[in-house]
């Protein structure tokens, strides 16, 4: 099986390359591809879906990953469902016997977030990282770690 993966940004890239090989089952092959930023990836997902839809192999799937960046999180998934729907793909959320090419994700408080869930793990894997870093406050809940970005506020952002 190969996996296509929509990333809205290098750190995205970065994660994925360290975190698959631990994931996924042996033979799996995956192609990053970044896009620049959140606007460039939603205003070229439908086109690019659609140049899969034509050739692709049976045993490729297709993941999008992309930052919630403080927008209506029910609207960005609407968005990029539309999007594969339109491409003729079907997509995990609307399957209905299993079946699907595209699944679509959103990383609700930025994927840099994830990093902060296991402190030991990190202070591991990153000599840089102190091991006392799961004792910071600020740290101690991952899921309230607000991110840096101010959000698109509208998911249909112009593409032109």
């Amino acid at each position: 099986m190969n996996i296509e993966l929509f990333l809205e940004e290098p750190s995205a890239e970065a994660f994925l390359q360290g975190f698959l090989p631990r994931l996924m089952p042996v033979g799996t092959t995956w192609n990053p591809i970044v896009f620049q930023g959140k606007r460039d990836l939603l205003c070229n997902l439908e086109r690019r879906l659609k140049g899969y839809q034509a050739w692709m192999p049976l045993d490729w799937k297709i993941v999008v990953l992309i930052d919630e960046d403080r927008t209506n999180c029910r609207a960005l998934k609407g968005r990029m469902e539309a999007a594969a729907a339109a491409a003729g793909l079907i997509t995990k959320s609307a399957a209905t016997d299993g079946r699907f090419v595209v699944l679509n994700r959103i990383a609700v408080e930025e994927l840099e977030a994830w990093f902060f869930g296991d402190p030991t793990a990190l202070a591991a894997a990153f000599p840089g990282v102190s091991p006392h870093l799961g004792a910071k406050a600020v740290y101690r809940n991952p899921d309230a770690i607000a991110g840096g970005t101010k959000g698109m506020g509208d998911v249909a952002p112009r593409c032109d």
